[in-house]
């Protein structure tokens, strides 16, 4: 006999689970190691949340679904969830993907705090239903601009891909570098292989290439011919999107990975809920917790205060965004209305731009903070 589904955001009362949807890169072609450490912090932070007792003395369950990195596969993962009851959704890291998520809960009334998508417009119009934690990409690719102006870099070339995330990113270092004298100069990694982006690097008398492509490929291509190619010994590689923050971009190309400035969001020093569960990731994932893993631990901490709070009416919980005052792990989080920002944003997380030390390619260095 099948037991009937509660109405769609309904308050159980029946003593089981509070479930939250996730929605997590787990295979290819998404970003399957930053998928894992979105999806360790969230496990993390659920099995805290009910040995402390879970949401009112019910336990908090996590329904997880892999989207995959494909927009109209976590669309329909949103339907699945929604029919299935979940108080609220979380997760997801490919900017792309959270933005079809993010559209599919707005429009059937479902509560989404997007633990790691970046892109500035995640839904099209103001909502009351998404909230995010990260950092929008207006912003902290501004910084990550600044850092290349105070550098000394003035003519900066992109190796881009086509996709609104990418374009976007062009968008923000364009805008942010044009009124301060600096020169960008796009390659279009449709047309070009990595011989070519070298040889095209030359002509444009380039100081800096950034990365705004895919990982694994092109990226590790594209750094391997930089590296290899004597002309370019002096070029800084960039890769604002922080592809090098996971061990596999370590793995994939030694000390040719390191050197290469990146955007991650932790602070300098962790606090002591960071520490600890900074600790408690590194058990989980066995090997040292990226800034994603901590985005997952805080969405949960976040949601779980939430619940707590206002029960698991979906209605209520996204009128909650607003009241939101939760110790996390980088910081105080609270949600705001950011200009130019269509959903609830934790304005702003601690923003870093780091490499890998050549000397020790496991260390890393913060080189600039905004």
């Amino acid at each position: 006999m099948n037991t009937p589904l509660p109405p769609p955001g309904a308050e159980r009362t029946d003593g089981s689970s509070v479930q939250i949807g996730a929605l997590v890169p787990l295979t290819r072609p998404g970003w399957v190691e930053a998928g894992r450490h979105l999806l360790a912090g969230l496990e993390l932070a659920v099995r805290e949340v009910n040995d402390a007792g879970g949401i009112v003395g019910r336990p908090l369950e996590l329904l997880v679904r892999d989207t995959a990195a494909d927009p109209q596969r976590a669309a329909a993962a949103v339907d699945e969830l929604a029919r299935l009851g979940v108080a609220a959704l979380a997760g997801e890291y490919h900017s792309v993907v959270a933005r079809a998520a993010a559209a599919r809960a707005d429009a059937l009334g479902l509560p989404f705090l997007c633990s790691s998508a970046v892109l500035d417009a995640l839904t099209e119009q103001p909502t009351e239903w998404v909230a995010r934690l990260a950092p929008a990409q207006s912003h902290g690719w501004r910084i990550y601009a600044d850092f290349l102006l105070g550098a000394g870099h003035r003519r900066i070339a992109l190796a881009a891909d086509s996709s609104a995330y990418w374009a976007s990113g062009a968008r923000v270092l364009r805008d942010h570098l044009a009124p301060r004298g600096g020169a960008v100069i796009e390659l279009d990694m449709r047309a070009l292989a990595p011989a070519a982006v070298c040889d095209a690097l030359v002509d444009a008398r380039a100081t800096a290439l950034l990365l705004l492509v895919g990982y694994p490929e092109p990226a590790v291509s594209i750094v391997k011919a930089v590296r290899r190619d004597q002309r370019l010994a002096e070029i800084m590689i960039g890769a604002p999107a922080g592809q090098p923050e996971l061990a596999g971009w370590a793995t994939s190309l030694g000390g040719d990975g390191a050197a290469i400035p990146f955007l991650r969001y932790l602070p300098e020093r962790l606090g002591p809920r960071g520490a600890r569960v900074e600790t408690a990731l590194r058990e989980r994932l066995a090997e040292a917790p990226s800034f994603v893993a901590f985005e997952g631990y805080d969405t949960i901490a976040v949601l779980a205060d939430v619940l707590r709070s206002h029960g698991a009416d979906r209605a209520r919980t996204a009128g909650a965004w607003a009241r939101v005052a939760v110790e996390g792990t980088r910081g105080h989080i609270r949600f705001s209305r950011a200009p130019g920002i269509s959903v609830w944003q934790w304005a702003w997380p601690p923003v870093q731009v780091v490499d890998r030390d050549p000397a020790d390619p496991d260390r890393f260095r913060i080189l600039h903070a905004g």
